[in-house]
């Protein structure tokens, strides 16, 4: 037989690619036989019922929970109504219970707004900045409307261009635009803005 028929009868390299090593193939087999199915899988993980059950607090245990919730900071009406949720056994219980707390002033939303502009100007945000932040609460910005026409917001905007960039009204158009950017980005208006950036240190 010539070595070119024998090679075509046993090359090995192709026969192994196909059906692998005898010890290979044992290998697997075992794997297989130890690997667990899916249904298994999901059994190992699943989380037994009790485990997914919410704790179902109502009645005074509801009340003490809703008062050392309130103890550690102010919420929002509709913010205290969803964290009660995730523990109470009734949610028409919980809107009872929040709207009673809000007729006895233990929760404000007014106080929320206040805090929260009080809040945002020390951090040198601009009204949207601080709307935006009260929707998301479901608070109404009429609780603070006010406040915000009282804040002389040019001033606001002013003190962080001058503290970022300095008091000097520039004529470069890029970093006119890169100012103005900036405190959009704080939540400023734009005639707030441009008002802030064109002051002079004696107006």
């Amino acid at each position: 037989m010539s070595e070119a028929k024998f090679s075509k009868l046993l090359d090995y390299e192709t026969l192994k690619q196909q059906f692998g090593d005898a010890d290979d193939q044992a290998t697997q087999q075992n794997t297989l036989k130890q690997k667990p199915t899916f249904d298994s899988e999901e059994r190992l993980f699943d989380t037994p019922d009790d485990e997914k059950k919410k704790p179902g607090l109502t009645g005074s245990r509801l009340r003490s929970y809703a008062f050392a919730v309130l103890t550690r900071k102010e919420y929002a009406k509709a913010e205290l109504i969803e964290k009660l949720c995730l523990y109470a056994e009734d949610r028409d219980e919980v809107l009872e219970l929040v709207e009673e707390l809000s007729r006895e002033n233990y929760q404000s939303d007014q106080r929320v707004a206040e805090t929260m502009l009080s809040s945002q100007k020390r951090k040198g945000k601009g009204p949207n900045q601080i709307k935006i932040k009260l929707k998301n609460k479901k608070v109404d910005t009429a609780l603070i409307a006010e406040e915000l026409k009282e804040t002389d917001w040019v001033q606001q905007a002013y003190a962080l261009k001058v503290k970022k960039y300095g008091a000097e009204v520039t004529k470069d158009p890029k970093l006119k635009a890169k100012q103005i950017r900036f405190l959009m980005y704080r939540g400023f208006e734009m005639d707030t803005i441009i008002k802030a950036i064109n002051r002079k240190v004696e107006d």
